[in-house]
Order: structure tokens, then sequence, then C-alpha cells
């Protein structure tokens, strides 16, 4: 079926699972994940999710079930519901005895992080349920998406999940211009803040993902966005740089080009040199900290494993002690670690 409004390609996604072991508790974020669809309406050019194996070993579901003959390249083309997932996860917490907790995902439940769960009307209805469904068996759930302004219509249900639900938005960058250069159908950042903000004014936990800031930013670009940031009152703020690598980042550097935003495509193309994407990466980790720390914010830095492997050893250091600090936030009872930062190598 094709949307009306719209090229994308519907369906009804078939797959039996329901709550999927995750290993985004690397991330500190998660120790379990629900999807309410596959594929994303938003069609993010540097999106991870269309080379994972979700979508790369079932071609020939998605082929019958949306016509997709690549699923990659049609990334943003194609949504498959997850209608009724909601009553579904009821019962099987219900009949659940055994819960995954380990100590970076303290058994945090997320939705949805391999598509976005307020991308629209219908997947914001199976989110409903799902958040009700987990919320009413006391799970922490973090609800990440890119549309908090439609996520309001749910006010309620996060309000009553009180102190087991937190709410967060990817912001890379404030540039509404080259955000939509490679998010082509997502809100505008400006958009995303403004419903965080009104989430945390109704007294809902909130948090944010500067994930993947671009190499056009500079450090005043990072200071002015994190103070923006800072206006949502987040209770943590995560951080990451663009990883280079993967067809993914492929179409990113060609979804700039094709934009016109010549500069954005000369420099993430740029980043295919390692000694360029360790200088970008490492700068924007460094200099996220030090505003953070200026700000009083709560940052979390997310490193790339690689990237440690291309760095000093005094920076690896800096860098994996990120990876082992457990996020800054009280949500999920987590104990939030000690008030100094991890030390920031000087700059020789």
């Amino acid at each position: 079926m094709v949307d009306e409004h719209s090229d994308v390609r519907t369906g009804e996604d078939p797959t039996k699972a329901i709550l999927s072991e995750s290993g985004l508790n690397s991330k500190h974020l998660c120790d379990y994940v629900v999807n309410v669809a596959t594929g994303c309406r938003h069609g993010c050019k540097f999106c991870y999710v269309p080379s994972t194996p979700n979508i790369r070993t079932r071609p020939d579901m998605l082929k019958e079930a949306a016509d997709v003959d690549n699923g990659q390249k049609e990334w943003g083309n194609y949504v498959l519901y997850r209608d009724g997932l909601g009553e579904r996860l009821d019962e099987h917490l219900d009949r659940k005895r055994t819960w995954r907790e380990t100590e970076r995902g303290q058994g945090v439940v997320g939705v949805s992080f391999s598509t976005d769960c307020y991308m629209d009307g219908r997947a914001g209805e199976i989110t409903r349920n799902v958040v009700e469904a987990l919320t009413s068996h006391e799970k922490y759930t973090r609800v990440l998406t890119r549309n908090p302004i439609l996520a309001l219509q749910d006010l309620d249900v996060f309000q009553q999940a009180g102190e087991y639900v937190t709410v967060g938005s990817s912001i890379p960058c404030m540039d509404a211009d080259l955000v939509g250069a490679i998010e082509p159908n997502a809100p505008a950042p400006g958009q995303r803040l403004r419903g965080l903000k009104e989430f945390n004014d109704y007294g809902v936990q909130t948090f944010v993902s500067m994930s993947p800031t671009y190499p056009t930013q500079n450090k005043a670009d990072l200071r002015e966005q994190l103070e923006r940031v800072a206006e949502c009152d987040p209770a943590v703020v995560f951080h990451e740089p663009i990883n280079p690598r993967g067809g993914n980042f492929e179409m990113t550097v060609e979804a700039a080009r094709e934009t016109g935003e010549e500069v954005l495509a000369q420099e993430l193309d740029a980043l295919r040199s390692r000694e360029q994407w360790v200088e970008y990466a490492t700068n924007h980790l460094r200099w996220v900290q030090e505003i953070g720390r200026e700000l009083d914010l709560p940052v979390h830095l997310w490193p790339d494993k690689q990237l440690i492997k291309h760095v000093d050893d005094e920076t690896a250091l800096w860098l994996q002690s990120w990876r082992d600090r457990q996020s800054p936030e009280e949500f999920a009872e987590r104990d939030t670690p000690e008030s100094c930062l991890p030390s920031i190598p000087q700059v020789v």
C-alpha cells in the first residue's frame, strides 16, 4: 500500500518477536528494545539500521510486504507497522519471569531505537499502548523520537508513568538546512527542542542525543547548541561524532551534495581520511565535555571503539573512561557517578 499523503509504501510487519535483548547497554541506554515498526519515514541517511540483520536478512519479507528491492537504498520509503504490539507485549510481560539488568543497561527498555516511534499517528498509537504496557509492569522505558511534538499527544500516559519513563530526541545540529539535507523527512531541530521543553515543563523526564554532530560545526557552534539544549533541562545529554564507515556514510555524503550543501559534503568526504576523522572526533568530544562543564550540563560522551585504537595512550584512557562511566542521570535508579569528569588530555 502507498500512503496517500506521500510515496511511502506501508504494510504490516509479520515479525513475531515482541521484546528483544539489545547491545545498546554499551551506550548506557537500555538492555531491551521494542520497535513499533520496520522501516522509518524520516529516512536519515546516516542511519545504521538498514545495515542491521533486521533489514539485511529479510529481503523476501520486505519485498512481499512493501515491494522493497533494496532495504538500505530505499530507507525512508517503506514502513511496516506492528499493530496490536502493545496488547501482545502486555501478555508477554505477564508471563515473563526473568529480567535482564546489566550494569550499564539497568534493565531499561528502549522504544524505538530502530525506527521513530512517533514518525506518524499510526506509529504513535502503537507506541502509546507499548509505553502503557511497559510502565504498568514497572519497567523503566526510554522513548527516543525526532518528533516529541507529536509525542505530546500522549502526555497523559507519560505523566502517569512518572519515574518509569524518560523522553528524548536526537538533535545533531541547530542548522535546519544542514539537518534537513541528511534527515530529509524529520522535524527541524528547533521543533524537537520545543517538544522536549514542553515535556519538561509538564514534569516528564527528558534527555538529548547530540548524535551525530557534523564536521562543519566548530566549538562556537557546539556552544550555541548546548546553550539551546540547556533550555530543556535534560537529565543527560549524550554526544557522539559521526562514524564514517559503511554504506550509510556513502549515502550521507551523496545526500548533502544532492541538496546543495557542498561544504557539508566536502567536510564529510574528508573524514574518509583516518587522520581527519580522529582529529574531528576527538575535538568534538573534547569541546562538548568542556562546554558541558562550563554550562553545568550532565554530558555523557559516546566515543567510538575504533577511535580509541588510533589515539595516543593518554587520550585512549580518557575516551575509555567515558565508555566505562555510568550516564549521569537518576532515571532507572542509576548510581549517579561522582561529579568529577574524566580529565581531558592537554592538547600539545
